[in-house]
């Protein structure tokens, strides 16, 4: 019977690297709390695939569920490189196996897809934030990648191969993660936070924070994306 720790924590690093014609090095760690890290290469095809996903979104709303799907893609090609296929939702199921992912791995590499994807210009209604915990129990953390509204668009990037729809700017978890010893540098718990207490309006909510969480799902699946005050008050697929 295994004996884990699970003290999902991030690095909240900026860990990806350009390289020569649109490929790009991004850091994936992994077999729990960041125990194995490992700098893959994404080709310019696959990015590609990752832009027009994201080129398609014309409001805050279309972008989350863009980035829920970018995250899994930007997962599936980081898998040649890396034994990550193998993870699959919450922490149990993949017990033992080579390539699982915790919270802290998930949190701190979804991070860096999403740093990528904002460098390269394709979140035009989003920018990324740090790493958040949540403790909705003394003794329970859990962390996820996060995103904020902007006040304004960005402007439409340029994918190649790829023909973009016109915009349009008008239109408007319970967890399971036993870290009973988190990093002690890590800040104090948060349960919830009463200024992201109010519900989300669909269309332009500058300002408004998501959870960015793929812990929840099988490898390459698309991430659970919700409000952040949802998520801090643990919400989220009940997956362990």
């Amino acid at each position: 019977m295994r004996v884990a720790l699970l003290a999902c924590v991030s690095t909240g690093l900026f860990a990806w690297l350009p390289l020569a014609q649109g490929a790009a090095a991004v850091e994936v760690c992994f077999n729990y709390g960041c125990a194995n890290r490992v700098e893959v290469v994404l080709a310019e095809d696959g990015l590609a695939g990752v832009a027009g996903v994201l080129a398609q979104a014309t409001d805050a709303d279309s972008e989350r569920a863009a980035i829920a799907r970018a995250v899994g893609m930007m997962q599936r090609l980081s898998a040649a490189q890396a034994p990550i296929a193998a993870d699959r939702g919450g922490n149990y199921r993949d017990d033992e196996v080579e390539g699982r992912m915790d919270c802290i791995d998930h949190s701190t590499t979804t991070t860096h897809f999403l740093e990528l994807m904002a460098a390269r210009g394709w979140l035009r209604f989003h920018r990324v934030l740090a790493v958040e915990r949540r403790t909705p129990y003394l003794v329970l953390q859990h962390f996820s990648a996060v995103i904020e509204e902007t006040d304004a668009p960005g402007p439409q990037p340029a994918v190649p191969g790829v023909s973009a729809p016109v915009p349009d700017y008008i239109a408007p978890m319970l967890a399971l993660c036993d870290c009973g010893e988190v990093l002690a540098d890590i800040g104090p718990g948060v349960v919830a936070r009463p200024e992201l207490e109010s519900d989300e309006v669909p269309g332009h909510n500058p300002g408004a924070r998501f959870a960015v969480d793929s812990w929840f799902v099988d490898h390459g699946e698309p991430a659970v994306v919700l409000p952040l005050a949802e998520w801090l008050n643990g919400e989220g697929p009940n997956v362990q």
